[in-house]
């Protein structure tokens, strides 16, 4: 029972996390297309920070230590697909790190990235939580 309920909140954790996760890149694009120190530009990065500190870090954390106390119940450690799934999942995470230092660059008026690699970016979540699910789900090795 023990299991389910683990599996359960990491799923629910995932989804928080990974809406999050499309969300900001949206924010970004909108944001950039604001005049620079304007009140709309302001309201975007307050947004932006909001989605950060409500959402996107506790869903992080959660997602890591039930993913961890899934891993262990499941005594999982040796098998190929979780060695590839903990990979992927490090490249989320940096994934959300670097936006997050992205949102305080936008907040500080620099705009290193234009519309169209933002919107690029946007496509790094979906395709990396693909993976994942077959991963986890068919078990490929």
């Amino acid at each position: 029972m023990t299991y389910l309920w683990l599996k359960a909140g990491h799923i629910i954790f995932v989804i928080f996390w990974i809406a999050g996760l499309f969300m900001l890149p949206r924010l970004f694009v909108y944001h950039q297309e604001a005049t620079a120190g304007s009140e709309e530009a302001a309201r975007f990065a307050e947004r932006e920070k909001k989605l950060l500190k409500i959402i996107l870090l506790p869903s992080i954390i959660v997602v890591w230590v039930l993913g961890i106390a899934l891993a262990i119940t499941l005594d999982a450690w040796s098998q190929g697909w979780l060695h590839a799934k903990l990979l992927l999942v490090l490249i989320l995470s940096g994934y959300h790190g670097y936006m997050s230092a992205y949102a305080k660059k936008l907040a500080r008026g620099e705009r290193p990235l234009s519309g169209k690699a933002l919107r690029l970016l946007n496509e790094v979540p979906g395709i990396t939580v693909a993976l994942i699910v077959i991963l986890v789900i068919v078990k490929p090795f």
